[in-house]
């Protein structure tokens, strides 16, 4: 009979689990190969992710044999980690290091073979892909960078200290986790990454409304925020055995071509309940957009691409002639066209875009256009000032649209900052409960003082300029900070020299 994952311990409360983690933590930063958040995060994450899938074999292997039915385990000995890191006075050291870094090594059991990631790296899923399928891709793109093999034993055994086989401690480390994401978001903002607030991935979630038995996709993934406020969604829809199981089948997809952040965002999930993520961890503009088909659309996308990126030559081949541009937001918006289901069931996007795609001409109007014509874009909330803050000035919109048919007419909403505030800020952020106003505005639409619409016609002989301005605000109200006037100014010069780049290149 298999062991059964030890319960006799009481859970970890919250302030007991934030303490291992900030123990844990504080020995990073004695080892010398660490420099910063942003290394010391993926090693506590790997330690954890390990941790976390034995205690999760454990239960499985344990169900199934009072189910009768047989186990194959993700991970064999004695690379479990009840096989070389469960024990406290275990290996540590130049061992250690040895065991976890080397393609060949001494191992815990006293034989020769294979080193723990070399191992890891090499699973292979069967039947389609399980979980060695998950755990190979997400160390093939992790690397252990702690020098110390005496300091690397000590976190693994802070780490110890949690038990994932209590519901409540694994629902308590999920909220610690999110903020130790945060965290990595706030460290990465000086490499140019913007994560998105929770609150308006929720607000996103919510109105898209995923409904069980549907596919969502965030081709952009990311750590995983958008995939994780959707599979809560769909999970406060199951109600059976067979909901449940069709929720963990394909119900969630997303791509994610860096490293640190897919394998966040593995671990993400699978904290949050997801046992099997389907996540790519190649870059999701690889393939040739005429190529994509049918069985790669999906009913919902959710997402916040990267913008004011540029990608090289390879990628933008893969795109229309008339529409190949280095603007990343403007090729991730063709993507999610595309990749959206047609009727009879037409699928839905919610896309946060940057002012530039909605006043931006040349090949950013001809993708407007397409989305006017062939798409319904039925709204377009206009969110205000230091939404990213202080990560980016940039302005920020929503846009929602479906594939039910061209655009008849445009809602537009201004989501207003709160009152006395002019923006945003790291201590003072967004906050869900501002989006109720919007949310009722949802569900019963009239123009007001927040909302007008405008007819797709009048759109598309205006050079498909989707940035209008709120009439209902008199022009000489309509203030922004001087930065924010600069950030402008830049952003329409950028396009300029898109445009030129362009011309160019079709001259060439």
């Amino acid at each position: 009979m298999p062991r059964v994952a030890k319960n006799s311990d009481s859970p970890t409360t919250a302030q007991q689990l934030g303490s291992l983690v900030k123990s844990a933590r504080d020995i990073m930063r004695k080892d010398k190969g660490l420099n910063g958040d942003l290394d010391r995060l993926p090693v506590l994450t790997w330690v954890m992710f390990l941790k976390f899938l034995d205690d999760l074999e454990q239960l499985r292997e344990t169900e199934a044999f009072l189910a009768g039915r047989r186990f194959r385990p993700a991970v064999e000995p004695p690379y479990r980690w009840r096989d070389w890191a469960a024990d406290e006075k275990g290996i540590s050291g130049d061992d250690l290091l040895a065991f976890v870094n080397n393609d060949e090594a001494p191992r815990p059991d006293g034989s020769r073979g294979p080193g723990l990631f070399a191992y890891l790296r090499s699973l292979q899923g069967e039947n389609g892909g399980d979980r060695r399928d998950v755990v190979a891709t997400v160390f093939r793109g992790t690397a252990n960078r702690m020098l110390n093999g005496y300091l690397l034993r000590d976190v693994i055994n802070k780490v110890n200290g949690i038990h994932f086989t209590s519901s409540e401690e694994i629902h308590t480390l999920g909220h610690l986790y999110e903020s130790l994401l945060k965290e990595m978001r706030d460290a990465a903002s000086d490499s140019g990454e913007f994560y998105t607030p929770r609150p308006l991935v929720r607000f996103m979630v919510e109105v898209t409304d995923p409904r069980l038995g549907e596919v969502v996709l965030d081709p952009a993934c990311g750590t995983g925020g958008f995939l994780v406020e959707a599979f809560r969604h769909l999970e406060a829809q199951c109600r059976t055995v067979e909901d449940r199981q069709l929720l963990q089948g394909e119900s969630i997809r997303g791509d994610e071509a860096k490293s640190l952040p897919y394998l966040l965002c593995q671990m993400n999930l699978l904290l949050h309940g997801l046992e099997y993520p389907r996540i790519d961890s190649g870059n999701s503009l690889r393939f040739r957009l005429s190529e994509l088909g049918d069985a790669d659309r999906v009913d919902v996308v959710l997402t916040n691409p990267p913008f004011g990126g540029e990608e090289e030559r390879g990628i933008r081949d893969n795109f229309p002639e008339d529409k190949q541009t280095s603007e990343t937001a403007l090729l991730f918006l063709q993507l999610i066209m595309r990749r959206l289901r047609r009727a009879p069931r037409p699928g839905r996007a919610a896309v946060v875009v940057p002012n530039g795609t909605l006043f931006g001409d040349g090949v950013c109007a001809r993708v407007k256009e397409e989305l006017l014509r062939e798409f319904n874009l039925h709204t377009i909330v206009r969110l205000p000032n230091g939404v990213f803050a202080p990560y980016t000035s940039i302005p920020t919109n929503l846009l929602f649209f479906d594939r039910s048919g061209p655009t008849q007419d445009v809602w537009f909403y201004e989501q207003p900052l709160p009152a006395g505030r002019k923006q945003y800020t790291k201590t003072q952020p967004l906050q869900y409960e501002e989006f109720a106003d919007c949310l009722a505005w949802w569900r019963e639409r009239r123009e007001g003082e927040r909302a007008w619409r405008v007819p797709a016609a009048q759109l598309l002989a205006n050079g498909c300029n989707l940035d209008v301005k709120n009439p209902g605000t008199p022009q000489d109200e309509v203030e922004l900070p001087p930065e924010q006037l600069v950030k402008q100014i830049a952003e329409k010069e950028r396009r300029i020299l898109v445009v030129l780049l362009e011309i160019e290149d079709l001259l060439s």
